[in-house]
């Protein structure tokens, strides 16, 4: 029977064991291209590449994809600026206990309270995604700021004037938006109090700005909001841009004639369009193969509900949120443009 030697323990200089050796780990610098590099990588694709691309860019496709997504940005961004510059100045001038005074103690008043204060924000839904997320952090109760986001882009001034002068003949379309926007922002609300769970809403998040003054606390807020909900704005007009691109405009024309079509296809359309809510009056007005209450669901569906919301919704609350939030407002939003199209036009 073989005896085998105990094999001896390696000690340090201090005559204590040594701790085990971790293998080397490979330099980070050789596993990862630094900027500079990959900059210069891709200006020398750019420069050999450029034939194909000058091509490519003249293509109608091309063409037609540049008009919508640059359209999007130049309509959405002063007004995402907007909502920036508000949600900073909540955030940093506007006591808690303001709130606290200014809606009702219940939750269930709150939700109604707030989406007719969805009236004095004179912007449109890119706005409203960072004064929500601004509310939630203040302690306003969820229902009440989710309540406030879709009515703040549908009821306010500017849009209402924007329908009365993009409808002349029809004076009744204000109201029914009007109406319709109210019901479906509170029913939302009324929802998400009684169904909606903590665990699917993520709490906005912002740099802490301790030790700072009012003005470099206002200044690094709106720095890492427009970062933030801009680079999701990027993303939903890049989508809405690609699937206007490729969807034949024959579909309209065919949908136009059934009434049931009709309501459903100008509210996919109004997804996918993604139209600022300063301006899709003028663009459901134009849409005069439809009906009057198929283009109010054009109005009432886009500025609660757009590929470019769904995108800054899934970055300031969470993709949770979003996937549950947005289905339910579309078909609800949908449901009560039709009863309401029914009733006023």
């Amino acid at each position: 029977m073989a005896i085998t030697k105990p094999v001896p323990q390696r000690t340090d200089d201090r005559g204590e064991p040594a701790k085990p050796r971790e293998p080397a780990e490979p330099d980070a610098e050789g596993r990862h291209l630094n900027s500079p590099l990959l900059l210069t990588i891709v200006m020398l694709a750019l420069v050999l590449l450029q034939g194909p691309i000058r091509g490519a860019l003249a293509a109608p496709v091309m063409q037609s994809w540049t008009t919508v997504f640059v359209a999007v940005m130049v309509q959405a961004l002063p007004f995402l600026v907007l909502g920036v510059l508000l949600s900073a100045a909540i955030a940093v001038f506007v006591p808690p206990s303001f709130f606290a005074r200014a809606l009702p103690a219940r939750p269930a008043l709150a939700v109604p309270v707030a989406s007719a204060a969805g009236a004095v924000l004179p912007g449109c839904e890119c706005a409203s995604v960072p004064v929500a997320g601004a509310l939630v952090r203040r302690g306003v109760t969820p229902a009440a700021a989710l309540a406030f986001l879709l009515s703040a882009p549908a009821i306010n001034p500017i849009v209402l004037t924007a329908t009365a002068v993009a409808f002349p003949g029809n004076p009744e379309m204000v109201l029914a938006r009007l109406v319709a926007s109210l019901l479906v922002a509170c029913a939302m609300g009324w929802l998400w109090l009684r169904l909606g769970r903590t665990d699917w809403l993520k709490p906005p998040v912002r740099p802490s700005h301790d030790g700072q003054s009012r003005g470099e606390a206002f200044w690094g807020s709106v720095r890492h909001d427009v970062m933030h909900a801009g680079g999701f704005l990027v993303i939903g007009a890049m989508a809405a841009a690609t699937l206007k691109a490729v969807a034949p405009e024959s579909w309209l024309r065919a949908a136009a004639d059934n009434p049931v079509l009709a309501v459903l296809a100008l509210a996919v359309l109004a997804v996918v369009l993604s139209i600022c809510s300063e301006a899709d009056a003028f663009v459901a007005a134009s849409l005069s193969q439809f009906s009057l209450t198929a283009r109010l669901t054009f109005l009432v569906v886009g500025p609660m509900i757009d590929l470019k919301l769904f995108a800054m919704q899934a970055g300031t609350f969470g993709r949770a949120f979003a996937l549950r939030f947005a289905p339910a407002t579309f078909a609800l939003a949908v449901i009560v443009s039709v009863l309401t199209g029914w009733v006023i036009l």
